[in-house]
């Protein structure tokens, strides 16, 4: 009934055994109702006036009121206790997906991961104020009350404990289904987020190439078979409810009958028959609302796991030992026989047996078809990804990974596709420099090419820019990228992965004389297929099927008319 990772949540058992203490004073304040309740309605048919029973019905007021108190109180406590425990499931969600990188969201999904960290975690919290309450509830209350109706009368608690446990397994039976069902909305739901954000994202793109409509309907059609299976989900809801009312009720009937024909046989006196009736529907009360509820905590219990699937996913081992002192001139970068893949479930290797090594500042190339491994080896170098054996060194220290705090603080990534945050432009373009000045920050749009931009935007840097807001091309999407670059003078270390792809030729042109000047005294990596900047590299990788097929100064590629040639030759037939 209960998840498991429930308990991975902080104190969640001390709750729950404050909930078991709770459930047990409103089980006696149940009896205490409908003890003193029976007690003034059998006074009255044995004839006592109205007067004579105002102690009764103000025990029996008291016991009402402080079992709403209780009630409130608990609400009160559950909604504070599920709100601060789900920022903390929300922080810890959040910091799992940043250790592990890039490429575990885009296994993942965009959609999917968006979705989890906003509604998932709102659905949590449902999740745990609906089903800690309850569930302690029904272990509790139920009990306490049937051993009170055994000194009552023998009969009717005998038929309350065999009902109560038919009632369970039929409700387990109905529990898998909707949860089988759930699950497959679930799955549903995970995969309407995915296409859509996509779509939303390449809308632009699905526009112009005439294939808005074919989207539209796969669209459509996604959202129609997770309809689908969430009607499938209520059928099941809706039966379970049925049928826990009819077997309540039925169960309450019986009591009643027997009960009644006790009386009219003169075997039991109108109190304890009163009582015992008035207690047999509390009795089936917290199961009622427990069941009547269960559908509803589904999503917060499918979430939850999903979560925390993440969060058990493993990480990189981290190497405390290894450290690294601002890059110089000193220090020196070796991967030897590097062989990784890209996702774990992966049969073939994304990388294999990577040599280089190379030592100090520098501008590196790396070119290559799409598919040729390129990203893939900006993404190791930016410690995303993880070789299948330590094979890599810097300086005097081997590993298999780059996710090191002293090498990563170095680092200036500016990839294909950047991400723009629901910010101002200043906020998104000082995202590494918090602290920067409004003169770098406008030397840095200048140097960007931004400069335009700016000024035709209502309120300059101030604009807010991002999801929602206002819109700027990819071109200048990639640029503000580029002025976070020009804005840090202080990272060492520089990887860009394809940062001119959406810009057209002159705008590359332009911007190519003011990003010269920020490569020295850098080691930088430069992914690219626009051949112009490789005479401006030191060195270049030319890779192909994940391999560094050929590698040299460009005048050495040029002059060998080997791999690299045969890859100028092919982008020219392009």
């Amino acid at each position: 009934m209960i998840d498991k990772n429930l308990f991975r949540i902080d104190k969640t058992r001390p709750v729950l055994i404050g909930l078991a203490g709770l459930g047990v004073l409103q089980a006696l304040l149940i009896i205490g109702q409908a003890y003193f309740l029976s007690k003034a309605i059998s006074a009255l048919w044995n004839g006592s006036s109205v007067a004579s029973q105002t102690t009764e019905m103000g025990i029996f007021f008291i016991c009402f009121l402080l079992r709403q108190v209780l009630n409130f109180l608990r609400d009160r406590y559950l909604d504070s206790y599920a709100y601060e425990q789900s920022k903390v499931v929300r922080q810890q969600l959040l910091d799992k997906v940043f250790r592990l990188g890039p490429n575990f969201v885009q296994k993942e999904g965009t959609g999917n991961m968006v979705t989890m960290a906003i509604e998932g975690i709102a659905q949590i919290e449902n999740y745990l104020t609906l089903i800690l309450p309850k569930i302690t509830n029904m272990m509790v209350i139920p009990w306490v009350i049937l051993i009170f109706v055994f000194t009552q009368d023998i009969r009717s608690g005998i038929i309350l404990l065999l009902v109560f446990p038919i009632i369970i397994l039929f409700m387990i039976i109905l529990g898998y289904a909707a949860r089988a069902k759930a699950d497959r909305q679930y799955e549903g739901y995970q995969l309407l987020s995915n296409h859509f954000l996509d779509s939303l994202r390449g809308l632009e793109t699905l526009n112009f190439l005439g294939l808005s409509k074919k989207y539209e309907k796969n669209v459509y059609g996604i959202s129609e078979d997770y309809r689908k299976a969430t009607m499938s989900t209520l059928k099941i809801a809706i039966l379970s409810t049925f049928a826990l009312d009819f077997f309540t009720t039925l169960s309450v009937a019986i009591v009643a009958v027997f009960l009644g024909f006790k009386l009219m046989n003169g075997e039991m006196m109108l109190f304890p028959a009163l009582t015992t009736l008035i207690l047999a529907p509390d009795f089936f009360l917290p199961l009622r609302d427990f069941s009547s509820d269960y559908h509803a905590t589904l999503d917060g219990g499918n979430t939850l796991k999903s979560i925390f699937n993440i969060l058990d996913k493993k990480e990189f081992e981290e190497q405390e030992n290894l450290s690294l002192d601002a890059w110089s001139e000193a220090d020196s970068l070796t991967l030897t026989g590097l062989t990784l893949k890209y996702d774990e479930e992966a049969t073939e290797k994304t990388l294999e047996d990577i040599n280089f090594s190379w030592k100090g500042y520098g501008k590196i190339g790396v070119v290559g078809l799409s598919g040729s491994g390129k990203s893939t080896l900006i993404k190791l170098l930016g410690g995303f990804l993880e070789a299948e054996e330590p094979s890599i060194r810097v300086n005097s220290q081997l590993t298999n990974h780059l996710r090191l705090k002293s090498w990563q603080d170095q680092l200036l990534y500016v990839p294909q596709d950047p991400y723009i945050f629901h910010a101002s432009l200043k906020d998104n373009i000082r995202f590494y420099q918090p602290q920067a000045s409004e003169r770098d920050i406008l030397i840095a749009v200048e140097r960007a090419g931004l400069l335009e931009v700016v000024k035709d935007l209502p309120e300059g840097l101030e604009t807010i820019i991002g999801e929602g807001a206002h819109a700027l091309s990819g071109g200048q999407l990639q640029r503000v990228a580029i002025a976070r670059a020009f804005l840090d003078n202080n990272r060492q270390i520089l990887l860009f992965d394809e940062p001119t792809a959406h810009l057209d030729v002159e705008t590359e042109a332009e911007l190519k004389s003011t990003m010269l000047p920020l490569f020295e005294n850098h080691l930088v990596f430069f992914a690219t297929h626009r051949l112009h900047w490789m005479k401006e590299m030191d060195y270049i990788l030319v890779m192909k099927d994940g391999q560094i097929v050929e590698q040299g100064t460009y005048t050495e590629l040029r002059q060998k008319k080997g791999a690299y040639h045969e890859f100028v030759e092919q982008l020219k037939g392009e």
